[in-house]
């Protein structure tokens, strides 16, 4: 995309603006009709496009070309050239996405001045479209444990495909991220990746938003997917897409054209479709709130993001990288961990997942009265609000128990939090708490404590048939 297609049916105008655009430094192709036109376009779409109204011995008159041009290449700026009498239809062109248009018998200077401001709009929108595609392929993926490893493998296998995939995994979990990566190390890498807040959208603006819209007065408004032509587009809690919508997207997946609202030109479309969710889709098509079918089209590879919980071995790693990100972008306070804020942060509930942990670390740092390590007492303990120093303070359910029940109780979740904290490992278990392995492996029976796989990780809980007894 690097030269000037001039497209008129008078053979000496074509010639006459090549000759001055040449001169200017421009290189440039000529088009006679509309067919050589669409060829030239097909085959290298150009920098610039300046194109008449009338042609004569054409399929498609100027107005038929622009929407082809702004429906397959919308980037491609088009300068209209207009006679006398064709005013009203050049400002028509405008609305239908002309950059602008230059009226016969055109004056040098004005032309060269509309086909520069034209190439330097196209320009800057190119490097804003660059500059946001650069801050895609900065997402990172941040993390040791095992099941961030086994997510990590998942999400290399589907980068070099074109499946559409659908990421399930709690609030905060890190969806979008995990979207983004797939994004960045794909063959789409360098094309738009456009995100569709589905919980955020109202229903009634929803097809708009999407489909974009086109009118009479105000020309064509593109949407998020036209938007993301040639590259990704993610569905952000897609559950939450309004049913009249999904059986639009459906199509559109089928079909990969749409209608914008208020049009009858058929917009194609190019695009690999990630969703999220972090809802049960079984459960939302049996509520009827979600259309099966779509959920076959989404599902063709399906990828489990863990929640924070099922990878706490990563919490001082993601600490650590939120407090540099926050030293970087704010320049705020570049502060360790101690080890103590460690082990607390490790066996903290976490319902927000890693969201919840960058806004405890970016909190702490603002609150913080120094620069030296972070310690546990910086960190939110809402039982230390009602706690004299020192004292433990015990839940309304295990204050109930008698002692026996309370103490299994404890142990029970002391040495399910603390396994988990460790991902696991039943060694660095027993180490830290004091205790022989054997000794701990019979403890853990006792309580009826068992680690199994899940999300490529060793996750403690359990076991059921002690849960049905209690």
């Amino acid at each position: 995309m690097s030269d000037i297609l001039i497209v008129d049916d008078e053979r000496d105008i074509r010639e006459l603006v090549s000759d001055i655009l040449e001169d200017e430094g421009y290189a440039t192709r000529l088009a006679g009709n509309s067919d050589d036109c669409m060829a030239a376009i097909n085959k290298e779409p150009p920098a610039l496009l300046i194109l008449d109204i009338w042609l004569k011995d054409s399929r498609m008159d100027g107005i038929d070309i622009l929407k082809a041009v702004k429906r397959d290449n919308p980037d491609v700026p088009v300068v209209i050239i207009s006679g006398h009498g064709n005013i009203e239809i050049a400002v028509a062109a405008i609305k239908q996405g002309a950059y602008d248009f230059i009226e016969k018998p055109f004056n040098i200077d004005q032309l060269m001045v509309v086909i520069r401001r034209a190439m330097e709009a196209s320009r800057l929108r190119s490097e804003n479209n660059s500059l946001k595609r650069h801050e895609v392929t900065n997402a990172e993926m941040i993390g040791e444990s095992a099941g961030f490893r086994a997510l990590v493998s998942q999400l290399d296998k589907v980068t070099k495909s074109n499946g559409r995939v659908m990421l399930t995994g709690p609030a905060g979990s890190g969806k979008e991220i995990a979207a983004r990566y797939i994004h960045a190390h794909s063959n789409r890498a360098n094309a738009p990746f456009i995100t569709v807040n589905c919980a955020g959208v109202e229903p009634d603006r929803m097809e708009e938003v999407l489909f974009g819209r086109e009118s009479s007065e105000k020309g064509i408004d593109s949407g998020l997917l036209e938007q993301a032509h040639g590259g990704v587009i993610y569905f952000d809690e897609v559950a939450d897409m309004p049913v009249g919508t999904q059986s639009k997207i459906l199509r559109v997946l089928v079909d990969e054209q749409f209608q914008r609202v208020g049009g009858s030109d058929k917009v194609r479309v190019d695009l690999r479709v990630i969703s999220s969710t972090n809802k049960d889709l079984s459960h939302e098509i049996n509520a009827g709130t979600f259309r099966e079918e779509l959920f076959h089209r989404l599902n063709v590879v399906p990828i489990a993001v863990p929640s924070l919980e099922e990878r706490r071995e990563d919490i001082p790693v993601l600490a650590g990288h939120f407090i540099a990100h926050c030293n970087e972008t704010q320049g705020l306070p570049l502060r360790d961990l101690s080890d103590e804020a460690i082990a607390l942060m490790q066996t903290m509930i976490w319902p927000g997942n890693v969201r919840q942990l960058k806004n405890l670390v970016e909190r702490v740092l603002i609150l913080g009265d120094g620069n030296g390590p972070i310690e546990a007492r910086e960190l939110p303990n809402d039982e230390e609000k009602q706690a004299e120093e020192g004292r433990v303070v015990l839940s309304g359910a295990l204050a109930t128990l008698p002692l026996r029940e309370a103490r299994e109780a404890f142990e029970r979740e002391y040495l399910l939090t603390q396994i988990n904290r460790f991902g696991g490992n039943i060694s660095r278990t027993a180490s830290f708490v004091g205790m022989e392995r054997s000794a701990l492996h019979r403890k853990l029976k006792s309580l009826g404590v068992v680690t199994s796989n899940k999300s490529g990780a060793r996750v403690a809980h359990v076991d059921e048939a002690v849960e049905a007894a209690e």
